[in-house]
């Protein structure tokens, strides 16, 4: 038994050795460089040599992507919307109805809906050229961000405006082609927050008028066992269709944008 332990154990170590061998064998033709009949590049990366506007583009676009979730929120109105489409949703008591995933695509066709205009111009102005060669992807980035600075000072506050500026320690600008998007951005996002908080107060109002009169009515008669958001949910959602709720609300909210 043990010389046939022992016979295992060698042929093994044999197996071994010869993959070891072929191992750094390989790994000694990489390291020698490619063969002398092949180019070599002297440039650390692909296309500065020849092309470096391509892996300039690639990078900027990529870093880009990565930015896209951060970029939907703060500068379009995707924020107003869906705090909006929150308080109705909570104006009306149903919990899960809509659904996240409803009101969310909603608010991301509507954003599409009123930023389509915007990226428009940012795709003639500065995607195109890009593309033609006739524009870097830094003078891209600069020209396409004039219709988004143009679309959110449009709907920022100067008081909000104000505080980033005094914040940033700038002299105060002669004009807004003077601010830059460090400061636009979060006064834009801040004026946001604050306008759909005030629609979805607006909106609360008149259902909150219905659980008050429901729940005076139910604790006048004496009805303890029953709580009031029962009788109130159905009324407010009768009312809410009755009225045709989402076209006004939707149209509400796209007129504001106009």
């Amino acid at each position: 038994m043990r010389p046939r332990l022992a016979q295992i154990v060698g042929r093994a170590a044999v197996q071994g050795a010869l993959c070891l061998g072929v191992g750094v064998a390989a790994a000694n033709r990489a390291w020698a460089g490619p063969p002398a009949d092949l180019p070599v590049s002297s440039s650390p990366l692909p296309g500065i040599g020849g092309n470096g506007q391509v892996t300039w583009t690639i990078v900027v676009l990529l870093t880009i992507l990565t930015l896209i979730p951060a970029l939907l929120v703060a500068i379009t109105p995707f924020s107003r919307i869906l705090i909006v489409f929150h308080f109705l949703r909570q104006a009306l008591g149903t919990q899960t109805v809509p659904t996240n995933q409803t009101l969310v695509g909603l608010a991301l066709f509507l954003t599409y809906f009123i930023m389509q205009p915007v990226g428009a111009q940012v795709y003639d102005g500065a995607i195109v050229p890009l593309q033609s060669g006739r524009i870097t992807a830094i003078q891209a980035l600069d020209v396409g961000s004039k219709p988004l600075r143009t679309f959110m000072l449009h709907y920022t506050r100067e008081r909000d405006l104000a505080l980033f500026v005094d914040l940033a320690k700038m002299p105060q600008p002669r004009n807004s082609g003077d601010l830059p998007m460090r400061v636009v951005v979060p006064a834009y996002l801040i004026s946001e927050l604050k306008t759909g908080f005030q629609i979805g107060m607006v909106l609360f109002l008149p259902f909150l008028v219905i659980d008050l009169v429901v729940a005076s009515i139910t604790t006048s008669v004496g009805m303890m066992q029953l709580p009031p958001v029962v009788i109130s949910t159905p009324l407010k959602i009768i009312l809410f269709v009755a009225v045709d709720g989402w076209n006004l609300v939707v149209g509400s909210l796209m007129k504001s944008f106009y």
